[in-house]
């Protein structure tokens, strides 16, 4: 992402099955990164609605969506000219 903006290295943009499901992955997110490196996010929004949580981490900001608000901010085609790694991992 920093050829194309200024403010972060890496997208992270994941998508849960529900605002129930991208809460919990927000929360791993966070405990995950506070835990292994004392990593915090220097900003967080959506946590209450859960429809889209960001995690801003300055190099890495981290987007996670439900399946509908993915669909429709479709930010994937915003920064089309980035290049794109897929990971798929599935959770139980």
């Amino acid at each position: 992402m920093r050829d194309v903006v200024s403010y972060t290295d890496w997208f992270v943009i994941a998508t849960g099955r529900n605002a129930r499901h991208t809460k919990a992955l927000a929360d791993e997110v966070r405990s995950r990164l506070k835990a292994e490196d004392g990593t915090i996010a220097t900003r967080v929004e959506g946590q209450r609605e859960g429809d889209w949580i960001l995690l801003d981490y300055i190099d890495v900001v981290v987007h996670i969506f439900t399946p509908e608000s993915r669909a429709y901010y479709r930010l994937e085609t915003l920064w089309g000219q980035v290049p794109v790694v897929d990971v798929a991992v599935e959770t139980a």
